[in-house]
């Protein structure tokens, strides 16, 4: 419990400053959805919904369930997002805080909003539930997402040595 408190507390405090309000866009501004945007930014070349980028990353990359700078984190689908999110890692904070760069969320339509601040508050510390900073009210939203895991950079093949988890969709992955 202390955990999550401490973990609340970093993210309020970080987030005040670490997000601002989303840039107008323009006529001229690109309209990004979230997998185009996290595959350039990332260089994990995994195309089609976000919902299946877990199932793709299984032969292709390494997975797990630590944040790393520069993985992708894979929402499942739920709700309104139903076919799922994906968020670039652009800082870690803590053991369960990080900060994520990712387009078209909420409020911010086809735009990439930087640092936005994601905290782990699932039961066992896995990164299986988080929740988002939502700027509109300068805290944490009360949604909790459930997500699949990380997608690191690299394929699977040159982690040769290392302990490697392999995605696994597990349950209903919500789609056709």
């Amino acid at each position: 419990m202390k955990k999550r408190i401490a973990a609340a507390v970093v993210a309020a405090c970080l987030g005040f400053g670490a997000v601002g309000a989303p840039a107008s866009a323009s006529a001229d501004s690109p309209y990004w959805q979230c997998v185009t945007f996290a595959r350039m930014f990332s260089g994990i070349n995994i195309f089609g919904d976000a919902w299946t980028w877990w199932g793709q990353a299984t032969s292709k990359f390494r997975t797990g369930n630590a944040p790393e700078t520069g993985a992708v984190l894979v929402f499942r689908p739920e709700g309104r997002m139903s076919r799922g999110h994906v968020a670039v890692i652009s800082n870690v904070l803590t053991d369960r805080v990080v900060q994520v760069t990712h387009a078209n969320w909420g409020g911010s339509r086809g735009r990439v909003e930087e640092n936005v601040t994601v905290v782990d508050v699932s039961g066992r510390n896995d990164w299986s539930q988080v929740k988002v900073w939502y700027n509109p009210i300068h805290d944490l939203g009360t949604t909790v997402y459930p997500t699949y895991g990380f997608i690191y950079k690299g394929d699977a093949d040159a982690f040769n040595g290392r302990a490697v988890q392999t995605a696994s969709l597990g349950g209903s992955a919500g789609q056709p």
